[in-house]
């Protein structure tokens, strides 16, 4: 009979459920074979174990997506600590991949700490950097490296935008249901309450853009996306509570 996963190995299978495509958890995958040699299972073995955790996800579940059956308490409960507190458990997946790959996380989160004094300070810039890159690889992941509004395939002018501001919810920071892939333009609109995605998930432009002089660039890169709907993730559909904070409190409606 095969060992029992562990703590340790299901928290870090969980992080690499939120930075694969459901339709890639197979055993084929290199990520896949990468965490499964990082934690000393098989391909297959992790790739079940993908399954299970997709049994719990409510929006696989209305696309008709089961996951996979025989799921364990123990990943019951890793998937209930994710979801209740994600910036903890993503930085301890985080720190548990450096742990297996016997690295420190700081290799993880490409941060020069050589000008920072050991301390508080230090502990605190590691822990948000380990936790953005988390962020941004599992936003980049669930919309398939592509903006939701503009469709622009090209990683390096992608935002991982949070919809409640990183500063203002510290539980659901690295929640990737409190984020939208966006191009750089679009997010900086998004962030300023300009652009805004409803519950339903459409786009909403502020009328404060239609006040520009330049009647074509504003109509190209802004109006006509208004009333459109957005290109929706893989899992991890953008939470209607992120949405409606951004709606009220944020955007620009007039």
């Amino acid at each position: 009979m095969a060992n029992s996963w562990t703590r340790d190995e299901l928290i870090v299978a969980f992080n690499l459920y939120c930075k694969i495509p459901f339709a890639k958890s197979v055993q084929t995958n290199p990520e896949v074979i990468s965490v499964a040699n990082l934690i000393g299972r098989s391909p297959g073995a992790v790739a079940f174990k993908l399954g299970n955790f997709g049994s719990f996800d409510p929006e696989l579940k209305k696309r008709g997506i089961g996951g996979l059956p025989n799921s364990s308490k123990l990943d019951k409960q890793i998937w209930d600590e994710f979801n209740s507190d994600w910036d903890e458990l993503a930085y301890q997946s985080e720190v548990l991949i450096a742990k297996f790959g016997d690295k420190a996380a700081t290799e993880f989160s490409d941060i020069d700490l050589t000008s920072l004094p050991p301390g508080t300070e230090r502990e605190s810039l590691v822990r948000t950097r380990v936790n953005q890159r988390f962020f941004r690889r599992s936003i980049l992941s669930i919309y398939g490296s592509k903006c939701c509004i503009t469709g622009l395939e090209f990683p390096s002018l992608l935002i991982a935008s949070h919809i409640v501001p990183w500063g203002l919810d510290d539980s659901n920071r690295t929640n990737p249901q409190n984020g939208l892939c966006l191009n750089a333009l679009h997010d900086r609109a998004f962030d300023k309450g300009l652009i805004t995605i409803t519950p339903d998930f459409n786009i909403k432009v502020s009328p404060k853009i239609a006040e520009s002089v330049n009647k074509e660039l504003v109509t190209n890169y802004f109006l006509k996306y208004d009333r459109q709907p957005i290109a929706l993730p893989d899992k991890f559909l953008p939470g209607a509570k992120f949405l409606e904070y951004h709606n009220h409190e944020i955007y620009q409606g007039s």
